[in-house]
């Protein structure tokens, strides 16, 4: 319990703890990203290709801009409150303040820049609402680090849930009125504004003395508290804004270069791969607060949870991307129909990039725990750089295919980075087992593409399940891919539906 064994040694309520809390995270990311999901879906054919792209940028533009509005605060809060609960009212108490300051200069500096770019009053007015929500998400954060930190996944589960059924919701409503695009991007700021009335009733309901010491507290100006908060923070941050760039900057440019319609055929390709990625963060929100106790504790324990991250990542990522490839068209004509039919192409580059996130995650996980948050900030923004580069030289040219190209070429350097940085601080990574399961999921990937290939013209609905089965059965058995440790404890997993004293 107090991370001294090493992670594979771990008692069984940690070891549920962690499963309970990876698997609520889980079922309710899915939900939220498959509601998520809808509402793409359902924005997409409402607003059509142009209008799905003002949306489509307004959503990049903001984003990129919305870093500045927590810049870091949210990982720090999950490290620090994770290694010491006590701390969490003052962390509350000093950091609503801050976002206040970071919150107004994140509105007047995105509402300058997009006017600046001599938009269209239209896309300028989806853009101030895009902000706003971006805004006062970043308030909700704060709440839901504190929530991840007592490893209370359960409420910014629900929190993610309520978030996309309101957009959702808020969609319909703007289609059954005619509202248009304006209308649709409202709607994601009155979504943000409910959450923040739910986070508030979960500190007063489920974290009382949390919440009492914080009301007492009020809004704190402890500058001592802020500068050395800032100064911790600032490595997430850029790391954050390094990233967030290289995840939106080409629709941005996209935009800028070729138009909205192929900025709206883009993102429908870019929002199917985007989707997969709740499968990677899941799982690392759920096991990063207890790394960063694990590192204080035992190098050991560390190094095995680090093993097991990348293996159960890299075990997922390759199959969906063999899969993906297969399935692209008939996976674009039937959820966005015949008028997107430019994103089968992108879908099929991109898709590869999500593996090199799902390995990429693993080793960004363990530097941020060993408080090398630094090395992820130089690597992101390295990336960051070279994506910026790759889209300048590709996307007059080649359009949405060169933003594709250039996204997955990024994340493969992203990936090398990491292996060489981990190496590079004397970590010992064991290469040749790490070798082995990329080599396994690899082959295992590929007699299920060959499956697809040849029933490529069966029902998705038995296709896509019947190919996982072919997938976990070959690696299970054919390449033995699961250790003996592993099967015993999906047994114990399908014996146990709970264990005692393990909290939500």
């Amino acid at each position: 319990e107090n991370g001294a064994a090493e992670f594979k040694g771990m008692n069984m309520r940690t070891v549920m703890r962690i499963a309970r809390n990876t698997g609520v995270f889980f079922f309710a990311r899915l939900l939220s990203q498959l509601l998520g999901f809808l509402y793409v879906l359902y924005a997409a054919r409402y607003l059509g290709v142009a209008d799905y792209g003002v949306l489509a940028f307004a959503a990049a533009f903001t984003a990129i801009f919305g870093i500045l509005a927590d810049f870091g605060l949210q990982p720090l809060v999950v490290r620090e409150v994770a290694r010491n609960r006590e701390t969490a009212a003052k962390y509350l108490a000093n950091l609503t303040g801050m976002k206040m300051l970071l919150s107004a200069a994140t509105l007047l500096l995105t509402l300058a820049a997009v006017v600046s770019l001599n938009y269209p009053g239209r896309t300028v007015a989806v853009v101030a609402c895009m902000a706003a929500a971006v805004v006062i998400n970043s308030f909700n954060t704060l709440f839901y680090a504190v929530f991840q930190a007592f490893e209370r996944m359960l409420y910014p589960s629900i929190g993610a849930v309520l978030n996309s059924g309101i957009i959702f919701a808020g969609i319909a409503c703007a289609a059954r009125t005619g509202g248009g695009v304006v209308a649709v991007s409202a709607a994601y700021t009155v979504a943000g504004g409910i959450c923040t009335i739910y986070c508030l009733a979960v500190m007063r309901w489920r974290f009382p003395d949390t919440f009492r010491r914080w009301k007492e507290k009020r809004m704190e100006f402890d500058m001592d508290f802020w500068r050395k908060a800032a100064m911790q923070a600032i490595p997430f941050g850029l790391g954050l804004f390094f990233m967030t760039a290289f995840y939106w900057i080409d629709s941005v440019m996209l935009s800028f270069f070729r138009g909205d319609t192929e900025v709206g055929i883009y993102n429908v390709a870019y929002r199917m791969v985007l989707v997969l990625l709740f499968i990677p963060t899941s799982f690392i929100s759920a096991v990063y607060p207890v790394m960063s106790r694990l590192y204080a504790a035992s190098d050991g324990g560390l190094a095995a949870a680090f093993e097991k991250s990348f293996r159960y990542l890299t075990i997922l990522g390759l199959p969906i991307a063999v899969g993906t490839t297969f399935l692209a068209g008939r996976l674009v004509r039937l959820l966005f129909g015949t008028s997107y039919a430019g994103a089968v192409a992108p879908l099929r580059i991109l898709v590869w990039s999500a593996v090199f996130i799902f390995m990429s995650m693993a080793f960004g996980n363990l530097l941020n725990c060993m408080d090398r948050q630094s090395i992820v900030t130089r690597i992101t923004g390295l990336c960051a750089l070279v994506n910026i580069g790759l889209n300048l030289l590709l996307i007059p040219a080649r359009g949405l295919i060169g933003a594709s190209l250039a996204t997955v070429a990024t994340e493969f350097l992203s990936l090398v980075f990491f292996v060489a940085a981990v190496a590079g601080i004397g970590w010992g990574i064991p290469a040749g087992r790490l070798s082995v399961i990329c080599a396994r999921a690899g082959l295992s990937s590929g007699v299920m593409g060959v499956y697809i290939h040849l029933f490529r013209d069966a029902h998705m609905a038995l296709l896509i399940p019947s190919s996982a089965v072919i997938y976990f059965t070959v690696f299970s058995l054919v390449f033995r891919g699961l250790e003996h440790e592993e099967l015993s404890f999906i047994k114990k997993l399908c014996r146990i539906r709970q264990a005692p004293g393990v909290e939500p």
